[in-house]
């Protein structure tokens, strides 16, 4: 009898061993999420979620414009469109402006957004002044300046390896020419603002303004010293259409509103949930808690930025981990109301419920590929919680919340009055 009453036991512990572990995680996995790990130790340092998650320009201050390029006609406008992108994003970079983000909106409109900045007119001199690019010798001394290179692009050398190709005017081929005979078997450096992006030996007399510039690039890395070499001059003619400064004081505010709204949202969707679910109601809450702290850990190891449309995108996806869970208990009520056993009524209220599920999920997340890829801004950012949050809520009803049921059961909660 002893050992009858053992093995009858055994279900119970196991159950009652995995739920203390869930929880665990749970807690472990927020303080990781809330305080951070591996500071000072000899693991790597993992960012508290306040640190790691920078917040976009609408909740954190700062200036943004947006540009339209004026459209020369020629075949190769979308490469220079490119090249505008990179040199402006060069340009900000090499001022300080390492979170600035330069994006493309549709055909012709670039759109630079740039945090903690408020005073517009000081970006838009950064923007309109050109890089100040030359072609130095082994002393230091400048041998010509960049104003006189026409062209230079991504090209292939004599033997099928990536090189840049460019093109001097006049002025420049005659000096350069000077220059190269004066430097056979020395090194010519070419900086931009200071720095020496590229370092070549001069092999032969570089006469009639043409020349190339070889070594073991790769072909990203050529095309990307071409737009540098460039960068003194932007390959197309911007005019501006919008420019705007967001305060930081109302970026906080915004933001201080949206999370308040969210954990009122939250309190009272648990509350309700409980009401109406009882015993599923309790499981709901915390796989939502598991939810919430899943995400934000997401966001903290991704370094996403938040935006106020990102926080929307993030409640929203609350939203959809709620509503699976509701679309799951309602198919697992209806399996107990016409006499199922509590163990299969939940088996069989999942499997019902498992299709609903996994399309509306797939269906969003589709979504938000496709805002993500084709937006700009902070579309981008709603698109980016969003994704997460609908991923990480199909996961937690799937197997969080089946898992948390099927314990309940083991535990011995199994009065269908606690489900119906």
């Amino acid at each position: 009898m002893a050992k009858k009453n053992a093995k009858a036991m055994n279900p119970r512990v196991r159950a009652l061993i995995s739920l203390v572990s869930i929880l665990v995680v749970v807690a472990v996995v927020g303080c990781i999420a809330l305080f951070g790990i591996g500071k000072g130790s000899m693991i790597n340092y993992l960012k508290p979620w306040g640190e790691a998650i920078s917040l976009g320009l609408d909740l954190r201050g700062g200036v943004y414009t947006v540009y339209e390029a004026e459209d020369d006609g020629t075949e190769d406008f979308e490469t220079k469109m490119s090249s505008t992108v990179s040199i402006l994003t060069s340009r900000l970079t090499r001022q300080g402006f390492t979170e600035a983000t330069v994006t493309r909106q549709g055909t012709n409109r670039i759109r630079v957004e740039i945090p903690n900045v408020s005073d517009p007119n000081e970006i838009l001199r950064i923007i309109g002044t050109p890089a100040q690019l030359n072609f130095v010798d082994e002393a230091g001394t400048v041998l010509m300046e960049g104003s006189m290179v026409k062209n230079a692009q991504a090209a292939q050398d004599q033997n099928g390896s990536p090189c840049i190709a460019f093109e001097l005017n006049d002025e420049g081929a005659k000096i350069f020419a000077e220059a190269t005979a004066a430097n056979l078997g020395k090194t010519i450096s070419i900086t931009l603002d200071g720095e020496t992006i590229s370092t070549a030996t001069v092999q032969t007399v570089i006469a009639g303004g043409k020349g190339e510039i070889t070594g073991n690039f790769t072909a990203e890395e050529a095309m990307n010293l071409a737009t540098l070499i460039l960068s003194g001059a932007l390959p197309l003619n911007l005019s501006q259409l919008e420019v705007s400064a967001i305060s930081a004081t109302l970026g906080v505010e915004a933001l201080d509103r949206a999370i308040q709204a969210g954990i009122i949202g939250v309190i009272l969707v648990m509350i309700f949930m409980v009401f109406r679910y009882r015993l599923c109601g309790v499981v709901a809450d915390i796989a939502l808690t598991i939810y919430i702290m899943i995400v934000v850990l997401l966001l903290a190891l991704t370094g996403a930025q938040l935006t106020l449309p990102g926080v929307a995108g993030i409640i929203l996806g609350i939203g959809m981990a709620v509503d699976a869970n509701v679309v799951i208990f309602e198919r697992i009520r209806e399996e107990v109301k016409i006499g199922l056993p509590l163990t299969s009524a939940i088996r069989k209220g999942f499997s019902n419920a498992l299709s609903a599920i996994i399309d509306a999920n797939i269906t969003t997340i589709i979504a938000a590929v496709v805002l993500y890829a084709f937006g700009t801004g902070t579309i981008r950012g709603f698109a980016l919680t969003l994704g997460i949050g609908v991923a990480t809520s199909m996961f937690t009803a799937i197997f969080i919340t089946h898992k948390l049921l099927d314990i309940f059961a083991d535990l011995g909660f199994k009065n269908t009055k606690l489900y119906v």
